[in-house]
């Protein structure tokens, strides 16, 4: 490791918030900032975010955290970038500018182009080259909406105008002044529009959702030189070295890096990744095969199950019920009732994900009484996020062939004690959390160190540590009836919007 260079900094685009981690040699957390930015919800279902605005963000995160940690931008040896994945941004070439709203992953305006597509027959194929679900969760029916909607956007496309990135993409370019277009290959496998065993740019999904290839970025892989920050941008020259969508960053990060191992991140939405190893599983219960990571041009598959009810409750809880204050007050509200007495919350509040795949699902609370008290709903909530990684999880067993032994946990919820417990009282085996988070900061960090040789892979394990272990502490024969109820309830939200 070069004397100069003491630090990695991590940038860590979230769902809400624009975050920057600087991690020291031994690995530890020397400093963490984070600004939440605005959404935009223009119709129901929608859901926009401010490119430009993410960029300040992101940059004003940057700045205060050299400032205040009190160190010299040249003192840091590589950046590794993890974001939300799928979110979509079209820009000018010329002048750097949106042409429109980025249009966020949990946006469902394009859920008709999905189905017409479904019922069209294109749904295996589409599966069979990019191991995903046909659904407008993915980025290739966002762009081809932007395509269609902005005035003379799909002209300015073909004739090379303009560029599409997800939003590593987005800082990259800000980041380099505009030389580099790129993304990392496991945001381009969930774009729908990648072939994730050729490892391309598939021309036949490009002709389906008509989009030109002009377009598109160049693809990296997740631990290399990719790319130098422009001068001006920041007070130094500074290599980007590792980039990922955050959770596959996160699956590094909580070093699960031999076939089988689990993890979960407990964010606005929860995302469960097992590592599968060079094989590609494709999945029978509608979990998403994936690419984990490409590091020396060997490659990791992953599958995946996506839960798009997480934190984002719990903030509806705050916000829409104004119940509580913080997020975190979930707990301490649920805690005052010893069970959900008889009321399930399925939060569908962007439709359900893994093992369902159903936009048109809408949440519900049932079960309500004269005697339901505000702590019951809450509890009800953290019981069906908990339920809904639990389905999850069960699929990724039934698929993957293996049982899972332990999860390992991040996320902010993942620092909620009584709702981690009600989570492994559920599944029935321990929930591990790391000591240092948040793990999508972390992993990416180890990739850029990597990349620049400021870790070897046997630091990177070694700095790897538990925190906190959760273990059953009720039956599994407790969980029977809960779990048979949450069926009949999930049974009654599906295609409720259709």
């Amino acid at each position: 490791m070069n004397g100069q260079k003491k630090y990695i900094l991590s940038l860590d685009l979230g769902s809400s918030a624009a975050g920057a981690v600087l991690f020291s040699a031994k690995g530890e957390v020397l400093k963490h900032l984070q600004k939440e930015y605005e959404k935009y919800y223009p119709e129901p279902g929608w859901i926009e975010v401010d490119p430009n605005e993410i960029w300040f963000t992101m940059l004003s995160v940057i700045e205060e955290l050299v400032d205040e940690a009190g160190i010299r931008a040249d003192e840091i040896a590589g950046i590794g970038i993890a974001n939300q994945r799928e979110t979509t941004v079209i820009w000018d070439r010329e002048n750097g500018e949106p042409v429109y709203n980025a249009i966020a992953w949990q946006d469902r305006r394009t859920s008709k182009l999905c189905d017409e597509f479904r019922y069209q027959g294109f749904s295996e194929m589409i599966r069979q080259k990019t191991g995903l679900i046909l659904d407008a969760y993915f980025s290739a029916s966002k762009i081809s909406w932007i395509l269609d909607h902005v005035p003379d956007a799909r002209i300015r496309a073909e004739q090379g105008q303009l560029a599409f990135g997800t939003i590593d993409s987005w800082l990259v370019w800000k980041l380099t002044g505009g030389r580099r277009h790129v993304t990392d290959i496991t945001n381009a496998s969930r774009t729908m529009l990648y072939n994730i065993h050729a490892q391309v740019w598939d021309m036949e999904l490009l002709r389906l959702f008509n989009i030109p290839h002009k377009l598109l970025p160049e693809v990296c892989s997740n631990s290399e030189l990719i790319a130098q920050t422009a001068p001006g941008v920041l007070e130094a020259e500074i290599p980007i070295a590792g980039m990922a969508g955050d959770q596959q960053a996160a699956l590094f990060g909580q070093m699960c890096l031999e076939p089988g191992m689990v993890k979960n991140t407990y964010g606005s939405g929860c995302f469960a990744l097992m590592n599968t190893g060079s094989r590609p599983i494709v999945s029978d219960h509608h979990l998403l095969t994936t690419i984990a990571w490409r590091i020396g041009g060997q490659i990791t598959y992953a599958l995946e199950g996506s839960v798009f009810g997480g934190s984002s409750v719990f903030r509806w809880i705050r916000d829409g019920l104004g119940l509580i204050e913080s997020t975190a007050e979930i707990e301490e509200l649920a805690r005052t009732e010893p069970d959900n007495g008889g009321v399930l919350f399925v939060p569908a509040l962007s439709g359900l994900g893994t093992p369902y795949w159903d936009p048109y699902a809408r949440g519900m609370i049932i079960g309500i009484t004269r005697g339901t008290s505000s702590g019951h709903i809450a509890r009800a909530a953290l019981e069906g996020v908990a339920l809904g990684i639990a389905d999850a999880l069960e699929a990724m067993e039934k698929d993957s062939g293996r049982a899972i032994r332990e999860l390992r946990v991040d996320g902010t919820s993942s620092t909620y004690g009584f709702f981690m417990q009600m989570q492994t009282n559920i599944l029935q085996y321990p929930v591990m959390r790391p000591s240092v988070m948040p793990a999508s900061a972390t992993g990416v960090a180890y990739l850029a160190g990597l990349a620049t040789g400021f870790w070897t892979l046997d630091e990177v394990r070694a700095q790897y540590k538990t925190a906190r272990i959760y273990s059953p502490e009720a039956p599994a024969e407790s969980n029977v009836k809960l779990r048979e109820r949450w069926q009949k309830a999930i049974a009654r939200v599906k295609n409720w919007d259709l």
